[in-house]
């Protein structure tokens, strides 16, 4: 699934952490909702860089 479709059920929490943190290693917790929303795990506990430039660009229009 792409982020665009899994981002707006995130909690605010984490949209805001990922945005502060981004490129950063992904904690358990922060891993725990990607998965529930998404379906799918983040290779290795971080984003792919698709999904990093994706937020970047997210964090940018806000």
């Amino acid at each position: 699934m792409e982020i665009n479709a899994w981002w707006p059920a995130l909690e605010s929490t984490t949209k805001k952490w990922l945005i502060a943190h981004n490129g950063e290693p992904l904690p358990a917790d922060v891993v725990a909702e990607i998965v529930a929303v998404s379906g799918s795990e983040p290779a290795g506990s971080h984003l792919s860089d698709h999904e990093i430039d994706w937020i970047e660009a997210e964090a940018n229009d806000e």
